[in-house]
């Protein structure tokens, strides 16, 4: 009787994420328009540049984790699950050479550049002492910024606030931010994401994460953790990111949403 119950709960599971096919579960609305004044193949390009920079500096300070890394080696698995539910957020996915790497340093952070370019702080990892789970609900937030366009979006409206474009000119091909794109890759990594692209990327993460088997739960325990982190340094990430009941308490809103995809996915495990 438990195995024929654990079966219909499974096909249950497997049924409505059918059901939805690639269909988000979450809801965050479309995409900024204005993400497309900036060239996305040329902010891609200066974001390879960006990223080959940072690790080559990482390098020569030997602090780049080599291949076989343990902590490495496991960012890497949890991408490979995650990457093949990210074309459904943005069909430039399906092209990006995604990148994984890991740089040792005390300080709290992780990112996701424009193109798939990943990085982990080991800070992040070992201060936090993060699950495969959690990290996967952090890997899951930052790609989705990349997914979503955030960067392309803030550039945009930075670029045209400096140089004193009206949006009206923006729209109608006054302005040429595309000859700019290839120069703003050192601001890739300084962005200040806006709270409603902070709720996207929470909601977008759960969801990737979800759909790759990662428990949903994950993402609240996460936060929770990051509420307690406190002291001098390594907090980077909650300076772009702030924790605090609100957070928590939509990713709580939304886990009914996304708990069907993860059962799926642990019943095709």
């Amino acid at each position: 009787m438990h195995g024929q119950i654990v079966r219909r709960r499974v096909l249950l599971a497997l049924g409505l994420a059918l059901a939805g096919g690639a269909r988000a579960q979450v809801e965050v609305g479309k995409a900024s328009s204005l993400a497309r004044l900036v060239p996305a193949a040329q902010l891609e390009q200066a974001a390879r540049q960006q990223y080959a920079q940072m690790l080559a500096q990482a390098r020569a300070q030997r602090a780049l984790a080599p291949d076989g890394h343990p902590q490495l080696v496991k960012l890497r698995a949890i991408a490979r699950r995650l990457i093949p539910h990210t074309a459904q957020w943005n069909p430039r996915a399906r092209e990006w050479h995604w990148e994984v790497n890991l740089i040792g340093s005390t300080e709290v952070n992780a990112f996701c550049m424009p193109g798939g370019k990943i990085a982990f702080y080991s800070g992040i990892l070992d201060r936090l002492q993060l699950t495969d789970d959690e990290t996967a609900m952090v890997m899951g937030h930052e790609m989705a910024h990349a997914l979503r366009e955030h960067a392309r979006e803030r550039l945009a409206k930075t670029q045209a606030t400096s140089l004193g474009i009206t949006l009206g000119a923006l729209l109608l091909g006054l302005g040429d931010l595309g000859r700019a794109a290839a120069d703003l890759g050192g601001q890739l990594l300084t962005l200040q994401f806006s709270r409603s692209d902070e709720s996207e990327a929470d909601l977008v993460g759960l969801e990737l994460a979800a759909r790759a088997g990662f428990d949903p739960q994950a993402s609240v325990a996460l936060w929770r953790k990051m509420q307690q982190v406190t002291g001098k340094g390594g907090i980077g990430f909650l300076s772009t990111h702030p924790s605090g009941p609100d957070r928590i308490r939509e990713l709580q809103r939304n886990l009914p949403k996304v708990q069907p995809l993860y059962e799926a996915a642990r019943g095709r495990g």
